[in-house]
């Protein structure tokens, strides 16, 4: 597969994770337009995340029909939520928003993956994987700040206007352009026979826990350091934007690395080194997050181990069932909803007790994530 095509890609899953990723960085921002509390979007964040779960269980009946259908599926849901919110702007259809551009995702990523996988053997596959990958931390080096710049001049609801647009330009080039994989085959026992063969395979089970662990550790500071850098700093719409493009900057670092180590040192021990300075960078983030920069330097150290580690991840996942391939990154990406959902939970009511609590907390998460990568290690081939 070209690294044009590659790019072409990324650039789509820019589009689709902006939205996703924008009401992180300004929770506050969105709460004082719509004059509701910040708790308020964060509970809408965990709905989105319920659905998620739910939403994996609904790609064995459109697996067979196809990568490209999967594609056109996520991206068509994607706009139909964008244009919700920009026709009827409200905290309602912010909602919709939220579980649309979710659905999107869950339908569109694990069938790009597999389209990918179909195309990339193993041995290169982390390195493929890992810059699409790239769209995630890209979303917010380059869409948190766009967005920053609309929200201060603009309604809140335009940049779902602006997203939504792309979205379709984005649809028509899948819809115009792209050769679909071979379609799979159906399995021999209908159609959650797939899902049958997963729920039987212990291996695959507990490798679900690595990424829903790590989420919830992730999430529980993804929901909060918003909140805390501006009780601590006061930082505004601009420095917002600025802190989501530094984080952003750091996990473009940690998929340039899977890039470079994944394939080279396996996808297993990566995960686990991963986890570990993960680990470190949580315990250290309060403790230099004193100041300003202390913050954003512990943040960029936190996100740029954790997105290590969750790329690392994917490539290994792609690979635990190949019979049911697509089928099983959408599982992994509805346990990472799971994960989410137990850090949206969890991390306002931790923040109100402290933010060191948060941290302890991550690290928890992270702990049990690592003994499951211990336990996939000793029994995937």
């Amino acid at each position: 597969m070209s690294y044009l095509k590659l790019i072409t890609f990324t650039c789509i899953r820019v589009i689709l994770n902006t939205p996703y990723r924008m009401i992180y960085p300004f929770i506050t921002v969105f709460a004082s337009r719509l004059g509701v509390e910040p708790n308020m979007i964060s509970e809408l964040i965990a709905r989105r995340a319920m659905v998620g779960v739910f939403a994996a269980f609904i790609i064995p009946l459109i697996e067979a029909r196809g990568r490209k259908f999967g594609m056109l599926l996520g991206l068509g849901l994607f706009v139909c939520g964008a244009a919700v919110v920009a026709i009827s702007p409200s905290l309602t259809t912010l909602g919709i928003a939220l579980i649309f551009g979710l659905l999107g995702k869950a339908f569109f990523d694990p069938s790009l993956s597999s389209y990918i996988a179909d195309h990339v053997a193993y041995e290169k596959r982390g390195t493929a994987l890992a810059v699409t990958e790239f769209a995630w931390s890209l979303a917010f080096v380059v869409g948190a700040p766009l967005v920053g710049w609309i929200l201060s001049r603009y309604t809140w609801s335009t940049p779902y206007l602006i997203f939504g647009l792309l979205g379709l330009l984005a649809f028509f080039y899948i819809a115009f352009t792209l050769t679909d994989s071979a379609k799979p085959a159906h399995h021999e026992d209908g159609l959650f026979g797939n899902l049958k063969e997963i729920l039987k395979s212990p291996v695959v089970l507990i490798a679900f826990m690595i990424g829903l662990s790590t989420t919830a550790g992730n999430e529980v500071i993804n929901v909060t350091f918003a909140l805390w850098l501006e009780d601590s700093f006061k930082l505004q719409i601009a420095a917002l934007a600025g802190a989501s493009a530094f984080i952003g900057l750091s996990e473009l670092g940690g998929e340039g690395f899977v890039a470079m180590f994944a394939d080279r040192v396996g996808k297993i021990r990566a995960a686990g080194i991963g986890i570990l300075a993960n680990c470190a960078a949580a315990i250290l983030l309060p403790l230099i997050g004193r100041t300003q920069f202390g913050a954003l330097t512990g943040l960029f150290l936190f996100y740029i181990t954790f997105e290590f580690t969750i790329v690392s991840i994917i490539p290994l996942m792609s690979e635990v069932m190949p019979s049911a391939r697509a089928t099983t990154l959408s599982l992994a990406g509805a346990a990472h909803s799971v994960g989410r959902v137990l850090g949206a939970l969890f991390g306002p009511i931790l923040y109100a007790v402290g933010f060191s609590f948060v941290t302890g907390v991550a690290v928890a998460f992270n702990l049990l994530g690592l003994a499951a990568v211990w336990y996939v290690s000793r029994h995937h081939d």
